[in-house]
Protein backbone atom coordinates (compact mmCIF):
# COMPACT_ATOMS: atom_id res chain seq x y z
CA UNK A 1 0.00 0.00 0.00
CA UNK A 2 1.73 3.10 -1.28
CA UNK A 3 1.35 6.04 0.37
CA UNK A 4 3.07 10.03 0.29
CA UNK A 5 1.03 13.16 1.29
CA UNK A 6 -0.02 13.56 -2.36
CA UNK A 7 -2.13 10.38 -1.94
CA UNK A 8 -5.62 11.66 -1.66
CA UNK A 9 -9.06 9.97 -0.31
CA UNK A 10 -12.10 9.82 -2.41
CA UNK A 11 -15.45 11.35 -0.92
CA UNK A 12 -18.85 9.91 -1.41
CA UNK A 13 -19.83 13.07 -3.54
CA UNK A 14 -17.29 12.37 -6.37
CA UNK A 15 -14.81 15.01 -4.94
CA UNK A 16 -11.42 13.80 -3.03
CA UNK A 17 -9.43 15.43 -0.38
CA UNK A 18 -5.72 14.38 0.73
CA UNK A 19 -5.45 11.68 3.39
CA UNK A 20 -3.36 13.30 6.17
CA UNK A 21 -4.20 16.67 7.28
CA UNK A 22 -2.13 19.01 9.41
CA UNK A 23 -4.50 19.85 12.80
CA UNK A 24 -4.80 23.21 14.18
CA UNK A 25 -6.37 22.91 17.38
CA UNK A 26 -4.86 24.86 20.39
CA UNK A 27 -2.22 26.70 18.17
CA UNK A 28 -2.18 30.75 18.37
CA UNK A 29 -1.38 33.65 16.40
CA UNK A 30 2.14 33.48 14.55
CA UNK A 31 2.45 29.66 15.48
CA UNK A 32 -0.24 28.77 13.43
CA UNK A 33 1.23 30.42 10.50
CA UNK A 34 4.18 29.15 10.98
CA UNK A 35 2.76 25.80 11.32
CA UNK A 36 1.26 25.81 8.27
CA UNK A 37 4.30 27.01 6.10
CA UNK A 38 5.99 24.36 7.23
CA UNK A 39 3.74 21.56 6.45
CA UNK A 40 2.72 23.15 3.26
CA UNK A 41 6.52 23.33 2.20
CA UNK A 42 6.84 19.25 3.46
CA UNK A 43 4.12 18.54 0.93
CA UNK A 44 1.03 18.79 2.90
CA UNK A 45 -2.32 19.77 1.25
CA UNK A 46 -4.95 19.65 3.85
CA UNK A 47 -5.54 22.55 6.91
CA UNK A 48 -7.67 21.46 9.52
CA UNK A 49 -8.96 24.22 11.82
CA UNK A 50 -12.64 25.53 13.65
CA UNK A 51 -14.53 28.42 14.63
CA UNK A 52 -13.69 27.31 18.57
CA UNK A 53 -9.58 27.24 17.63
CA UNK A 54 -9.67 31.11 16.77
CA UNK A 55 -7.34 30.84 13.75
CA UNK A 56 -9.27 30.23 10.53
CA UNK A 57 -7.82 33.68 9.74
CA UNK A 58 -4.16 33.05 10.18
CA UNK A 59 -5.00 29.16 8.58
CA UNK A 60 -6.06 31.54 5.67
CA UNK A 61 -3.45 33.77 5.35
CA UNK A 62 -0.73 30.76 5.39
CA UNK A 63 -2.34 29.04 2.67
CA UNK A 64 -2.44 32.38 0.27
CA UNK A 65 0.69 33.33 0.87
CA UNK A 66 2.05 29.53 0.11
CA UNK A 67 -0.08 29.60 -2.72
CA UNK A 68 1.34 32.82 -3.76
CA UNK A 69 4.97 31.99 -3.55
CA UNK A 70 4.41 28.49 -4.54
CA UNK A 71 2.35 29.05 -8.00
CA UNK A 72 -0.07 26.56 -7.10
CA UNK A 73 -3.85 27.12 -6.96
CA UNK A 74 -6.04 27.60 -4.54
CA UNK A 75 -7.64 23.83 -5.63
CA UNK A 76 -4.58 22.42 -4.44
CA UNK A 77 -4.99 23.19 -0.51
CA UNK A 78 -7.89 21.76 1.25
CA UNK A 79 -8.93 23.89 4.28
CA UNK A 80 -11.45 22.58 6.66
CA UNK A 81 -13.18 24.35 9.72
CA UNK A 82 -16.45 23.89 12.21
CA UNK A 83 -19.60 25.12 13.15
CA UNK A 84 -18.33 25.95 17.11
CA UNK A 85 -22.06 25.12 18.40
CA UNK A 86 -25.26 23.78 16.71
CA UNK A 87 -28.55 26.08 16.55
CA UNK A 88 -30.93 28.17 14.64
CA UNK A 89 -30.80 27.79 11.01
CA UNK A 90 -29.84 31.51 10.55
CA UNK A 91 -27.36 31.61 13.28
CA UNK A 92 -25.54 28.40 11.52
CA UNK A 93 -25.75 30.26 8.10
CA UNK A 94 -24.42 33.22 9.87
CA UNK A 95 -21.64 31.64 11.35
CA UNK A 96 -20.94 29.87 7.98
CA UNK A 97 -20.25 33.24 6.39
CA UNK A 98 -18.42 34.84 8.70
CA UNK A 99 -15.81 31.48 8.39
CA UNK A 100 -15.77 32.32 5.22
CA UNK A 101 -14.57 35.95 5.70
CA UNK A 102 -12.47 35.04 8.04
CA UNK A 103 -10.23 32.45 6.01
CA UNK A 104 -10.98 34.45 3.04
CA UNK A 105 -10.03 31.71 0.34
CA UNK A 106 -12.97 31.89 -1.88
CA UNK A 107 -14.69 28.79 -0.34
CA UNK A 108 -14.03 26.74 2.35
CA UNK A 109 -13.32 22.53 0.93
CA UNK A 110 -15.16 21.04 4.12
CA UNK A 111 -17.57 22.30 6.90
CA UNK A 112 -18.64 20.23 9.77
CA UNK A 113 -20.87 20.63 12.84
CA UNK A 114 -18.00 20.13 15.57
CA UNK A 115 -20.55 18.24 17.83
CA UNK A 116 -23.67 16.67 17.92
CA UNK A 117 -24.23 19.11 21.46
CA UNK A 118 -27.54 21.71 21.18
CA UNK A 119 -30.30 18.75 20.45
CA UNK A 120 -32.31 17.17 17.55
CA UNK A 121 -33.52 20.05 16.27
CA UNK A 122 -30.69 22.20 16.08
CA UNK A 123 -28.95 19.10 14.55
CA UNK A 124 -30.74 19.30 11.93
CA UNK A 125 -31.21 22.82 11.54
CA UNK A 126 -27.21 23.13 11.45
CA UNK A 127 -27.06 20.76 8.77
CA UNK A 128 -29.96 22.73 6.71
CA UNK A 129 -27.25 25.45 6.86
CA UNK A 130 -24.28 23.90 5.32
CA UNK A 131 -26.77 22.55 2.42
CA UNK A 132 -27.96 25.54 1.67
CA UNK A 133 -24.17 26.66 1.85
CA UNK A 134 -22.83 23.82 -0.55
CA UNK A 135 -25.33 24.70 -3.03
CA UNK A 136 -24.24 28.52 -2.84
CA UNK A 137 -20.73 27.68 -3.57
CA UNK A 138 -19.48 28.53 -0.21
CA UNK A 139 -18.70 24.71 0.96
CA UNK A 140 -17.79 22.51 -1.48
CA UNK A 141 -18.64 19.15 1.27
CA UNK A 142 -20.26 18.81 4.29
CA UNK A 143 -19.84 16.43 7.80
CA UNK A 144 -19.77 16.20 11.14
CA UNK A 145 -17.34 15.54 14.22
CA UNK A 146 -17.72 13.90 17.11
CA UNK A 147 -20.80 12.17 15.93
CA UNK A 148 -22.18 8.99 17.58
CA UNK A 149 -23.81 6.15 15.95
CA UNK A 150 -27.33 7.14 17.03
CA UNK A 151 -26.75 10.74 15.94
CA UNK A 152 -25.04 9.64 12.41
CA UNK A 153 -28.27 7.40 11.60
CA UNK A 154 -30.47 10.57 13.02
CA UNK A 155 -29.13 12.99 10.38
CA UNK A 156 -29.67 9.89 7.55
CA UNK A 157 -32.51 8.70 8.74
CA UNK A 158 -33.93 12.53 8.28
CA UNK A 159 -33.41 12.31 4.35
CA UNK A 160 -30.99 14.98 3.92
CA UNK A 161 -30.67 16.31 0.58
CA UNK A 162 -26.93 16.16 0.97
CA UNK A 163 -25.05 13.41 2.64
CA UNK A 164 -22.18 13.65 4.88
CA UNK A 165 -19.34 12.92 3.70
CA UNK A 166 -16.99 13.04 6.88
CA UNK A 167 -17.28 11.98 10.82
CA UNK A 168 -14.40 13.44 12.55
CA UNK A 169 -13.75 11.48 15.65
CA UNK A 170 -10.88 10.61 18.13
CA UNK A 171 -9.48 7.54 16.82
CA UNK A 172 -6.05 5.86 17.61
CA UNK A 173 -5.12 2.48 19.27
CA UNK A 174 -6.32 3.20 22.58
CA UNK A 175 -9.87 4.15 21.26
CA UNK A 176 -10.75 2.28 18.00
CA UNK A 177 -14.48 3.33 18.30
CA UNK A 178 -14.93 0.30 15.93
CA UNK A 179 -18.68 0.81 16.35
CA UNK A 180 -18.86 4.26 15.10
CA UNK A 181 -16.17 3.53 12.19
CA UNK A 182 -17.87 0.31 10.92
CA UNK A 183 -20.96 2.21 10.54
CA UNK A 184 -19.14 5.10 8.59
CA UNK A 185 -17.32 3.05 6.33
CA UNK A 186 -20.80 0.91 5.61
CA UNK A 187 -22.16 4.46 4.76
CA UNK A 188 -19.77 5.68 3.01
CA UNK A 189 -18.51 8.55 5.01
CA UNK A 190 -14.73 8.61 5.61
CA UNK A 191 -13.44 8.71 9.43
CA UNK A 192 -11.02 11.59 10.32
CA UNK A 193 -9.29 10.70 13.21
CA UNK A 194 -8.33 13.62 15.77
CA UNK A 195 -5.35 12.83 17.83
CA UNK A 196 -3.97 10.11 15.92
CA UNK A 197 -0.51 10.40 17.86
CA UNK A 198 -2.84 9.91 21.02
CA UNK A 199 -1.86 13.12 22.34
CA UNK A 200 1.69 11.69 22.68
CA UNK A 201 0.48 10.21 26.25
CA UNK A 202 1.08 6.48 25.14
CA UNK A 203 4.36 6.91 23.48
CA UNK A 204 6.29 4.96 25.71
CA UNK A 205 3.74 1.88 25.54
CA UNK A 206 5.69 -1.75 24.74
CA UNK A 207 3.66 -2.45 22.26
CA UNK A 208 4.23 0.54 20.42
CA UNK A 209 8.06 1.15 21.02
CA UNK A 210 8.24 -2.82 19.73
CA UNK A 211 6.66 -2.11 16.17
CA UNK A 212 8.02 1.64 15.75
CA UNK A 213 11.76 -0.66 16.38
CA UNK A 214 10.76 -3.07 13.93
CA UNK A 215 9.66 -1.29 11.21
CA UNK A 216 12.73 1.36 11.39
CA UNK A 217 10.27 4.55 12.33
CA UNK A 218 9.51 6.67 15.22
CA UNK A 219 6.19 6.13 17.44
CA UNK A 220 4.57 9.06 15.96
CA UNK A 221 4.83 7.79 12.20
CA UNK A 222 3.82 4.11 13.47
CA UNK A 223 0.76 5.42 15.09
CA UNK A 224 -0.03 7.73 11.56
CA UNK A 225 0.56 4.53 9.13
CA UNK A 226 -2.01 2.27 11.56
CA UNK A 227 -4.71 5.19 10.81
CA UNK A 228 -3.90 5.79 6.93
CA UNK A 229 -4.02 1.45 6.86
CA UNK A 230 -7.40 1.51 8.23
CA UNK A 231 -8.69 4.03 5.58
CA UNK A 232 -8.65 6.99 7.85
CA UNK A 233 -7.83 10.75 7.52
CA UNK A 234 -5.45 11.02 10.60
CA UNK A 235 -4.97 14.63 11.58
CA UNK A 236 -1.45 14.75 13.44
CA UNK A 237 -1.37 18.46 15.03
CA UNK A 238 2.89 19.32 15.95
CA UNK A 239 4.47 23.15 16.12
CA UNK A 240 7.59 21.50 15.77
CA UNK A 241 8.74 21.58 12.25
CA UNK A 242 10.95 18.06 12.05
CA UNK A 243 7.83 16.65 13.74
CA UNK A 244 5.34 17.97 11.15
CA UNK A 245 7.82 16.51 8.10
CA UNK A 246 8.24 13.09 10.18
CA UNK A 247 4.52 12.47 11.26
CA UNK A 248 3.93 13.04 7.27
CA UNK A 249 6.83 10.81 6.49
CA UNK A 250 5.20 7.26 6.50
CA UNK A 251 5.64 6.05 2.89
CA UNK A 252 8.65 4.01 3.93
CA UNK A 253 7.15 1.23 5.61
CA UNK A 254 3.85 -0.78 5.81
CA UNK A 255 2.59 -2.22 8.92
CA UNK A 256 2.00 -6.05 8.32
CA UNK A 257 -1.58 -7.31 9.23
CA UNK A 258 -0.33 -8.83 12.77
CA UNK A 259 0.66 -6.07 14.04
CA UNK A 260 -2.03 -4.13 12.76
CA UNK A 261 -4.06 -6.76 15.10
CA UNK A 262 -2.28 -6.65 17.86
CA UNK A 263 -2.31 -2.55 17.56
CA UNK A 264 -6.47 -2.59 17.33
CA UNK A 265 -5.80 -4.76 20.68
CA UNK A 266 -4.63 -1.87 22.39
CA UNK A 267 -8.14 -0.23 22.52
CA UNK A 268 -8.99 1.21 26.35
CA UNK A 269 -11.42 3.47 24.91
CA UNK A 270 -8.65 6.21 26.18
CA UNK A 271 -10.20 9.54 25.33
CA UNK A 272 -7.94 12.58 25.82
CA UNK A 273 -10.07 15.25 25.13
CA UNK A 274 -13.98 15.29 24.93
CA UNK A 275 -16.32 12.87 24.16
CA UNK A 276 -19.40 14.01 22.90
CA UNK A 277 -20.27 11.03 21.14
CA UNK A 278 -23.04 9.59 23.67
CA UNK A 279 -24.70 12.95 24.07
CA UNK A 280 -28.91 13.28 23.89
Amino acid sequence: MAFSLSTRVKLSNGLSMPQIHLGVYMMHGRETTQAIQWALEAGYRAIDSAQMYHNERESGQAIKSFLTSSGLKREDVHFTTKLASNGTYDAARRSIKQSLKACDLGYIDLFLLHSPYGGPEARLESWRAVEDAIQEGEIKSGGVSNYGVKHLRELLDSKPRILPVVNQIEVHPFNTRTDITTFCQQNKIIVEAYAPLVRAERMDHPVILKLAKKYGCNQGQLLVRWSVQHGFVPLPKSVNQKRIIQNGDIGGFEIEEKDMKEMDGLDEYLVTDWDPTDTA
